[in-house]
């Protein structure tokens, strides 16, 4: 096999680290218990369902980034499959959907230090952009830095939900998985629409498969590792809040500190407030850092302005395209606050433009990948998980309509612009298929 060296500096403990942080996210922190809310110890099913229908995903993307290592990531897959009105849509659907996810990724982590510190709104908020400041400075300096930070971040989380599950477990009563669906088995449908949130991720770190050394020996392990590692965590915080809270999980907004309250004893609000924080910056660094990459590469090739063209190549940092996201984050942010609506109509929007992204995926996938290879086998069971989340996102698959228009309209009125880059020099290497 041909295992080529890139000039970006990720090994394969940062490529893991990057994945765990990026798909664990803030989904632990909140949404175990307003799945049980949906429905009951059913919501287990949801939860297990999932992990099962990321696993293809993950594959699927793992052998792309590893084939096609490109900071273009899913919009450069469907750039060779379909072309570059295809590319520009996908591109724009992830880069535009980070801004809107950074909104209540933020405010999930920062109410957990406002619960333990006082202040209420204008604490939570406060400590929302102070999160996004420490994320953008982090990966302004560059991805070895930001990736380093990453692998710290995901070593420090996953000790701390081992612990707090692992010390709350001994006080769970089987009981509470009486009566197992409450609400009926539909409400299991239900809870898994809110539950994509958690799983949404695996298709990030593809715009960083130049910066690894060995992509196509290192990514594929990566993600497997992290499937593993992510699938674990997440069915174990799930068991633990249903299993140890109870029905009281559905009345909790911060059921990992109640967790880490009956096994450690006394106010452990502090201790879930930092591991929320750990969480939410592990998530937005590596979203941050791969759509910084993505905008320098559609800038590179005409689907954005030029400006955001610089940092595209492997080991370049874009300054620019970081920025512009970074504002967008902030104005987001600004525009919850001021309007009260929440973050929930974020999240979903958010949620409706990554399975959009999945799907164009996975279709680029079944046509660039060699027939009955095993990354091209993923793509095939992956076509299953996506028509589920199609189905699980129902309306709010209007704002990516609406994002593609948007993209498609760009296009037109920038149709005599040339790419920076000869389309030679702007196809990436197609390298062996890698063993999976």
């Amino acid at each position: 096999m041909n295992d080529a060296t890139n000039k970006g500096g990720m090994t394969f403990g940062h490529g893991t680290a990057m994945y765990v942080g990026a798909v664990l996210g803030t989904g632990v922190i909140a949404l175990p218990a307003l799945a049980a809310e949906q429905a009951g110890p059913a919501s287990l099913l949801a939860w297990l369902a999932l992990v099962l229908l990321s696993a293809p995903l993950a594959g699927t993307f793992a052998a792309l980034g590893a084939r096609y290592p490109d900071a273009g990531g899913v919009s450069t897959y469907v750039r060779l499959a379909f072309g570059k009105h295809a590319a520009a849509v996908v591109g724009w659907w992830f880069y535009l959907a980070v801004p809107l996810g950074a909104v209540p990724a933020a405010l999930f982590g920062a109410a957990y230090v406002s619960a333990a510190a006082g202040g209420g709104t204008t604490a939570t908020t406060v400590t929302a952009a102070v999160l996004m400041v420490v994320v953008t400075a982090a990966n302004a300096v560059g991805l070895q830095v930001s990736s380093r930070l990453q692998l710290v971040l995901a070593g420090l989380l996953v000790l701390l939900l081992v612990v707090s599950v692992g010390l709350s477990l001994p006080h769970a009563d089987m009981d509470n998985l009486q009566p197992f669906a409450p609400h009926g088995w539909a409400a299991v449908g239900s809870a898994g629409a809110l539950l994509v949130w958690s799983f949404a991720g695996w298709e990030a770190i593809t715009h960083l498969a130049g910066e690894f050394r060995r992509p196509q020996r290192d990514l594929p392990r990566a993600t497997a590792v992290a499937v593993v590692v992510v699938g674990a965590l997440y069915l174990l915080v799930a068991f633990a809040t249903v299993t140890v809270l109870g029905p009281g999980a559905a009345g909790t907004d911060a059921p990992l500190g109640e967790l880490m309250a009956i096994g450690l004893g006394g106010n452990a609000r502090w201790l879930a407030a930092g591991a929320a924080v750990l969480l939410t910056l592990g998530a937005m660094n590596a979203y941050y850092a791969g759509a910084a990459k993505l905008g320098a590469a559609l800038g590179r090739d005409g689907a954005l302005p030029r400006a955001l063209a610089g940092g595209s190549m492997a080991g370049e940092v874009p300054r620019r395209s970081l920025t512009v996201n970074s504002a967008l984050s902030f104005a987001a942010l600004a525009v919850v606050v001021a309007t009260g609506v929440g973050s929930r109509p974020m999240l979903l929007l958010t949620t409706g433009s990554f399975v959009a992204v999945y799907a164009l995926g996975v279709a680029a996938a079944l046509k660039l990948l060699p027939a009955r290879s095993k990354g091209w086998a993923a793509a095939v069971a992956a076509l299953v998980a996506v028509v589920a989340l199609l189905v699980m996102s129902g309306p709010y698959l209007l704002w990516p309509l609406a994002v593609a228009g948007a993209a498609l309209l760009y296009l037109r009125i920038n149709r005599g612009r040339r790419p920076v880059q000869e389309e030679k020099e702007e196809r990436p290497e197609i390298v062996a298929e890698p063993s999976m």
